[in-house]
């Protein structure tokens, strides 16, 4: 596979997230001002076997994706104040984007060329849809805080993949939706 359902190319980036304060009136800017919509949501990511900073995490988010054309939005807003990359970003930067999420087939041997290049781990987890996301970081003053690398497994693909087709022609109705 070389590109996604929705078109975007392997290796591209994929995805533009952001923490937010409140999901719902993120939902709702982004639906109103900016087009896109309808925003799959999960109530709870608390994942077994998150891995934040070498530690088992036990931070709990909720989280929103949609589309808005081509472009894969995700909201993320932290239910708690247990120590993750999303409490790291509001402390630093405040609100606002968190990562570029990035698609390959192999997240593994993606992760240790981006580690030759001086990346370090910062957090990964378990995802509905197979395999393990990992959260990047740098010291690269205009990197985004951190990139995801996403694992394009064919589930990753058709789950987004329909995100995306609900969005085409999307009529407004029925704005928030289950992620499952």
């Amino acid at each position: 596979m070389d590109r996604l359902g929705w078109g975007q190319k392997l290796g591209a980036v994929a995805q533009f997230a952001y923490v937010v304060e409140d999901l719902d009136q993120a939902i709702g800017h982004l639906i109103r001002d900016c087009s896109a919509g309808p925003f799959f949501v999960i109530e709870h990511f608390l994942q077994p076997g998150q891995v934040y900073r070498g530690q088992e995490s036990t931070a709990d988010l909720r989280l929103a994706m949609g589309f808005s054309g081509q472009s894969w939005i995700e909201l993320m807003q932290p239910l708690d104040d247990h120590p993750s990359i999303y409490r790291e970003v509001i402390e630093q930067r405040g609100f606002g984007l968190h990562h570029h999420g990035i698609a390959f087939e192999d997240c593994e041997a993606v992760l240790a060329q981006y580690q030759a290049r001086g990346w370090r781990e910062a957090y990964r987890s378990p995802v509905p849809t197979g395999g393990d996301v990992i959260f990047i970081e740098s010291d690269e003053p205009s990197a985004a805080p951190f990139l995801e690398l996403l694992p394009a497994s064919p589930a990753m693909d058709a789950h987004f993949t329909g995100f995306w087709k609900a969005a085409q022609n999307w009529d407004g109705s029925d704005p928030i939706r289950p992620f499952a």
